[in-house]
C-alpha cells in the first residue's frame, strides 16, 4: 500500500469495506487524478492515478468515495459536488485530520479547505502550494500558473499563449489552431518561452 500514508490504510479499508466498489488504479491523466462512475446494474467504480504522492492519493480516494455514498444516498437527484457530497466528504476526512496522518502545515491547509470543501483539490491555490512540498515530482515540473500571461508554454506537442487568468484557469490560445481553451492553473507546462509584458 505505497499509495496511502501508513496511519490511514485501516481506515481506507473500512470504507471499502462499508460502501464497496470496484478499484482501479490508472496512468497519469492530465485533466483528472481520480473519478467515480456507476452504470445501472454494475458494480460502482473508483479509478485514481496511480502516480500521486500518499497525501493527495488519500484525499481523493475520499473525494470519490464521498461520491459513491452519495450517490447511493440520492442518486442523480442531487448535485455532483453539492451541499451533500461537501457534507458528506467534510465528515469522511474529518477522522483523519490528525498528526499521525499529515504533516502540521498540510494539517492546516487541509483544515482550511474542508471549511467549505471545492470540486477540486486544486482550486484551492493554498492546499495546492503545500501538497506540492510533497511530491517528489513537483520540484522537476513548472506550472501553468506560475509563467506571465503572454508566455508561450507546450503540453502534450501542442502549443498554447497564456491568456487571462479565470479563478482557477486561464484562457489560453493554441497557437497552430487559434482555438481558446481553459486550462487549470496547475496543469503542468513544458518548453515555456516567457513574454517580457
Amino acid at each position: 500500500m505505497q499509495h496511502l500514508p501508513a496511519g490511514a490504510i485501516d481506515y481506507c479499508l473500512g470504507l471499502w469495506t462499508a460502501q464497496p466498489f470496484d478499484f482501479k488504479l490508472r496512468k497519469s491523466r492530465h485533466t483528472k487524478v481520480g473519478d467515480f462512475t456507476c452504470h445501472p446494474g454494475r458494480t460502482p467504480r473508483i479509478t485514481i492515478n496511480r502516480d500521486l504522492h500518499p497525501y493527495l492519493f488519500l484525499l481523493t480516494y475520499i473525494h470519490e468515495v464521498a461520491h459513491l455514498v452519495v450517490h447511493r444516498q440520492f442518486g442523480n437527484r442531487v448535485e455532483g459536488h453539492g451541499q451533500e457530497w461537501k457534507m458528506t466528504f467534510r465528515q469522511m476526512t474529518e477522522p483523519i485530520l490528525n498528526e499521525l496522518i499529515f504533516p502540521a502545515d498540510l494539517l492546516v491547509a487541509l483544515r482550511s479547505h474542508m471549511a467549505d470543501p471545492r470540486a477540486s483539490t486544486f482550486s484551492d491555490p493554498e492546499l495546492v502550494r503545500v501538497l506540492r512540498l510533497y511530491d517528489p515530482h513537483a520540484n522537476k515540473q513548472t506550472f501553468l500558473g506560475d509563467i506571465p500571461e503572454g508566455s508561450i508554454f507546450g503540453i502534450r506537442g501542442r502549443w498554447f499563449k497564456k491568456g487571462e487568468t479565470k479563478r482557477t484557469r486561464v484562457l489560453c490560445q493554441e497557437i497552430n489552431s487559434k482555438r481558446k481553451y481553459f486550462v487549470p492553473l496547475d496543469a503542468a507546462v513544458e518548453n515555456v518561452q516567457l513574454s517580457l509584458l
